[in-house]
């Protein structure tokens, strides 16, 4: 019996040594043809340092007021290629990319907070708008990036105007769970995190085409626009951190802080973050408008642009934040 007792002790030994040891020993293969994200860049793509990583953003119009975009999970300035020109008749419109995503430094080492955290990104939101002199800002957040865009407001609200949430990941769990955090920080999880992200490499393409309407609007030319970031170095490191910095933000139990007008947008068709969720938080809102897109998805900015631009517009007019147009022009 002792005998017997022994060997079920040694092998389960054995074997919770192979789950903590075997990770640090697993090979890693390094990522290949990646490239500086600078090398990556269009034309009118900008690059900006702010307090440690440089920031790729793009920048179009001038004058009041200042529009900040903030694009969703996997996402970056791409998604915003339809309506920043638009947008910028109306004022400065600023897109850029957020922590982890697009064209922006991954960076690997960090001192003081996680650069890659909800709370790092709302701070780094307002120490761009400080670098490019915009005082107060429309925040038009899609997705994550409406999350992102509600802890701003909700952590600067003197710097906020107004938001537009587009499909906002509010009611969604957007982070690690509590008890799982301790197992994303050990050692054996940092070393094959960014291993196992790089899957995003086949399932990308397929989350992508699950948020349009109509996902044969998907020409090759959006999908090489979507995984370009894919080349850029240490991605797979940045998506982990992300991943890893994530936490449920909670936002639904604060939504009556929000003393700003809110324009929520969503398509009847969203399959990611349903219409219901984005009904229900113009309600919770205290000054929450809705607009539903027919034969839309989640990211109507990209499928619909044309009535996501009426319905933006009408919003800032009746805000008295869009100068009516010159009639001579």
């Amino acid at each position: 019996m002792r005998s017997r007792l022994g060997k079920t002790v040694f092998a389960l030994g054995l074997l919770l040594a192979l789950l903590l040891i075997g990770p640090l020993l697993l090979p890693v293969p390094p990522l290949t043809g990646t490239v500086p994200p600078e090398q990556l860049a269009d034309p009118d793509s900008r690059f900006i340092q702010i307090d440690g990583p440089t920031v790729h953003y793009k920048i179009s119009g001038s004058g009041h007021p200042g529009i900040v975009l903030l694009h969703g999970f996997a996402a970056s300035t791409f998604s915003w290629r339809a309506v920043i020109e638009p947008m910028s008749n109306w004022g400065t419109v600023v897109a850029f990319d957020r922590p982890g995503f697009g064209l922006t430094e991954r960076p690997t080492r960090w001192t003081g907070p996680n650069p890659y955290g909800p709370e790092a990104q709302a701070d780094l939101t307002v120490r761009l708008m400080d670098m490019l002199g915009i005082e107060r800002a429309v925040l038009v957040g899609n997705s994550a990036g409406g999350a992102i865009a509600l802890l701003t407001t909700l952590k600067y609200p003197e710097r906020v105007e107004a938001l537009v949430l587009i499909a906002p990941a509010v009611y969604i769990d957007n982070g690690a769970p509590d008890w799982a955090r301790p197992l994303l920080d050990t050692p054996q999880m940092r070393r094959l995190g960014p291993l196992l992200v790089r899957s995003i490499r086949n399932w990308g393409l397929t989350l992508a085409r699950s948020a349009w309407h109509d996902p044969t609007k998907l020409t090759p030319e959006i999908e090489e626009g979507y995984t370009r970031p894919l080349r850029a170095e240490n991605w797979d490191r940045g998506l982990w951190e992300v991943v890893r910095a994530s936490r449920p933000l909670r936002l639904e139990r604060r939504l009556a802080e929000i003393q700003k007008p809110v324009l929520v947008v969503t398509g009847d068709s969203d399959r990611i973050v349903p219409p219901e969720h984005s009904i229900r938080l113009s309600r919770e809102i205290p000054d929450g408008r809705l607009v539903i897109i027919p034969q839309c998805g989640h990211v109507p900015q990209e499928e619909c642009p044309e009535p996501f631009l009426k319905a933006v517009e009408a919003f800032l007019r009746d805000l008295q934040l869009h100068p009516p147009r010159d009639p001579s022009q």
